[in-house]
């Protein structure tokens, strides 16, 4: 007797159609998964067995072999448990056989109670593609597959419920497609930082254009508490941008019942012990690292010195080409890595070189070391570098308040609408992403801003790269100038970013 049930498998973050066929022969009784499973899809034979006696379901003695095909296509993941089971039972005639167009997927507990799943909205977007008409998921992952607003999908508790369901006796209710609930998303405000107003403007430059920033100032005077507002000012995620995401952190199991999707741009702040493997991805079964969780969004370094200089390296890949490829020997996953990079940096070791007060106690070589610890090709990928001086105790005890973050959101929409609006449908999303094509139609400069371009390059010593950021940074300042052409004011600012040295090259 063979029975064949429909499921889906994950490969990083995307999904492919996978079928479970059992076999069931006379012989010895034995449970064979086969199909290139991992433990846990070999520890399913325990607890399917153990879920199909504790339903009142008859579990065959015979000699049971179960392969998930392609068999040359890696099985990981406890999702199985519920095709394996319902291949079996009705390849004994204990249920009707499920229909072509049907696939479920969902971890069978010892009782016959569903558990949740990570990855279900990816592989709901596989099911959508190959064709599936119906997905059967555990009830607590019902929200998150019906974004993939593709088949219907029926949440299920357990496994007497969906036997009843399959053999006609009752009829199982369809989850409606979860819609995100309208709401103020409570974020800290720009209006909170007294001060700092050119720091303010460069971050508003770099959200304008998703640029790379990094503050450089002594402890206290805002750098950490400035860069976890950047995301108020940020635009609104579109619909596939949340999409995109939220397969990432359904992936790891980050999203819940309540909140299947994933409606603000991530903000991730790891902490400087963090391994290689934590920052990029990996391990011996690949997951996304931290760049590959502030896709579409911010990830912020603070202290950067004191992460491994091995650790940041890693990230100059990503940064260029907007994704992360893990490489193991089962094979070689590619997760999304589209993201802002914010540091954060003292003077120097102690934190107050340059300070008025005099209380540095560095030398110049511990100063030189300690910056030197950031490598220059990490720096040449960062477009605005800005210092943050210490607050006054004037800007202390001003009482009015500084301009709200959504004043400044309203310039940095208007800027990001003039981007799309240029780019049209080739995918560009802002300045920060333009490619040599889009920066020789878009960012040819005069004879004025080339001369002072120039005066920039052979004074500063840039390599190509920092030029080809300077033009996109001068791209961004124009934008928000509602100019269409770049302007030597527009030049200058952008060149003031990158004036700050710091002397480590």
């Amino acid at each position: 007797m063979i029975c064949s049930v429909k499921t889906v498998g994950i490969t990083g973050i995307n999904g492919a159609g996978v079928v479970a066929e059992c076999y069931i022969s006379n012989g010895l009784p034995g449970f064979d998964i086969v199909g290139l499973p991992d433990a846990a899809v070999k520890e399913a034979r325990e607890r399917v067995r153990a879920a199909a006696k504790n339903s009142g379901m008859t579990f065959p003695t015979s000699r049971i072999t179960v392969n998930l095909a392609p068999a040359n296509l890696k099985k990981a993941g406890t999702h199985y448990d519920l095709p394996i089971l319902l291949s079996i039972l009705a390849a004994t005639g204990g249920i009707r056989r499920p229909r072509s167009t049907s696939a479920f997927l969902g971890e069978v507990s010892l009782d016959g109670q569903l558990r949740p799943v990570s990855g279900v909205l990816p592989m709901a977007l596989a099911a959508k593609r190959e064709g599936i008409q119906a997905l059967f998921v555990p009830a607590e992952n019902a929200a998150e597959a019906t974004l993939a607003r593709g088949p219907a999908v029926y949440p299920i508790h357990n496994v007497r419920e969906l036997a009843a369901g399959l053999n006609g006796e009752t009829v199982l209710p369809e989850e409606p497609i979860w819609v995100p609930a309208r709401g103020d998303l409570c974020v800290p405000d720009f209006k909170d930082v007294l001060g700092q107003e050119n720091v303010k403007r460069a971050l508003e430059v770099a959200a304008a254009g998703s640029h790379n920033v990094l503050l450089i100032g002594p402890p206290g005077s805002g750098k950490s508490m400035l860069s976890k507002r950047l995301p108020s000012i940020l635009p609104d995620m579109t619909w596939e941008e949340s999409l995109e995401v939220s397969q990432i952190y359904s992936v790891m199991g980050l999203l819940t019942a309540k909140e299947p999707l994933v409606t603000r741009r991530p903000f991730r702040s790891p902490h400087h012990t963090i391994s290689n493997a934590g920052l990029a991805g990996g391990g011996s079964n690949p997951k996304p690292g931290e760049i590959s969780m502030a896709h579409k969004g911010v990830l912020f370094l603070d202290e950067l010195p004191e992460f491994r200089k091995d650790t940041l390296d890693m990230m100059r890949q990503p940064l260029e080409d907007g994704q992360v490829t893990i490489s193991r020997v089962v094979g070689a996953v590619t997760y999304p890595a589209e993201f802002m990079l914010v540091c954060a940096m003292n003077p120097c070791k102690c934190g107050w070189y340059g300070d008025p007060s005099g209380r540095c106690t560095c030398s110049d070589q511990a100063v030189r070391n300690y910056r030197g610890r950031i490598s220059g090709p990490l720096l040449d990928r960062i477009d605005i570098v800005v210092e943050v001086p210490a607050v006054h105790f004037e800007d202390l005890r001003e009482r009015a308040e500084a301009e709200p973050s959504a004043a400044v959101k309203q310039r940095v929409d208007a800027a990001r609408e003039r981007q799309h609006r240029r780019f049209g449908n080739d995918g560009k999303m802002c300045n920060a992403r333009m490619g040599p094509e889009e920066m020789r139609k878009f960012c040819a400069l005069d004879e004025e801003s080339a001369s002072l371009m120039k005066q920039a390059f052979d004074a500063m010593g840039l390599t190509a790269r920092s030029y080809d950021r300077i033009l996109k940074v001068a791209r961004t300042v124009a934008d928000l100038d509602g100019s269409e052409e770049i302007l030597p004011r527009h030049i200058a600012e952008a060149i003031q970013y990158r004036a700050v040295n710091l002397g480590n090259r």
